[in-house]
């Protein structure tokens, strides 16, 4: 579903993303974790075709993201990690906005946004302006402008950060079942706890560099993933 190919991303002459290799298969939840800094949120930009890159190759569904930045757009989602949505639309507005790009059936349309606003309490907000939005709000608002085109891939930057616990729960249960029905998931998160008990398989970056990646059990053996982390990061 995904795989990336000696990914480089230099600021200057500092190398933000270095030589990064990486695939992930459809069913699988994958965790990314590292610092801040340690490259995270570069990676998930250059998928999702928000910002170029300067070596190496990144496959969607064996589609190309350089060559073929469309059909890869189709298929994937990407919720960053502070949801910068249109204030002046409200709720509903904008999940219209996206489900139009999308070109959604407009019935089918309706039916996923009343499901998962129902769910994540908020469909009595939509008819509101996003600038009076929560944070947790509106991250729940991208979070369901993500999903109503079903993608194959989503992306997702510390997607718990400003949800409840509620909210999160659901989360993690939509993003399993997503996997269990053949879509794949890339997320960063620093709640290693999370990543723990969510994820199939994990990666850690640090400085720019792939230093450890493989399923949960190859990664922490009989450890904490906390405990591998911190190890690794020494």
């Amino acid at each position: 579903m995904l795989r990336i190919e000696h990914l480089t991303k230099r600021y200057g002459d500092k190398e933000a993303v270095s030589d990064l290799n990486l695939e992930i298969q459809a069913g699988e939840v994958y965790g990314f974790i590292g610092h801040n800094g340690a490259g995270k949120t570069t990676t998930l930009k250059s998928i999702a075709g928000i910002m170029q890159f300067d070596e190496g190759e990144i496959y969607v569904d064996d589609y190309s993201v350089k060559k073929e930045t469309l059909a890869c757009k189709k298929i994937m989602a990407y919720i960053p990690d502070n949801p910068d949505l249109y204030e002046f639309m409200t709720g509903i507005e904008y999940l219209n906005f996206i489900g139009d790009i999308f070109e959604i059936e407009p019935s089918e349309r309706m039916a996923l946004i009343n499901d998962y606003a129902e769910k994540f309490e908020i469909i009595g907000d939509l008819a509101q302006p996003i600038s009076s939005y929560s944070h947790g709000m509106k991250q729940k608002l991208a979070v369901i402008s993500a999903l109503i085109h079903k993608p194959k891939l989503i992306l997702m930057d510390e997607p718990f950060v400003g949800l409840d616990p509620k909210a999160s729960f659901l989360l993690k249960n939509i993003m399993r079942e997503h996997c269990d029905n053949g879509g794949a998931i890339f997320f960063s998160t620093h709640v290693l706890e999370v990543a723990e008990k969510l994820c199939d398989k994990v990666a850690i970056i640090k400085d720019g560099k792939l230093i450890q990646s493989g399923t949960m059990e190859e990664v922490k053996g009989n450890e904490s993933l906390e405990e591998v982390f911190l190890e690794l990061e020494e």
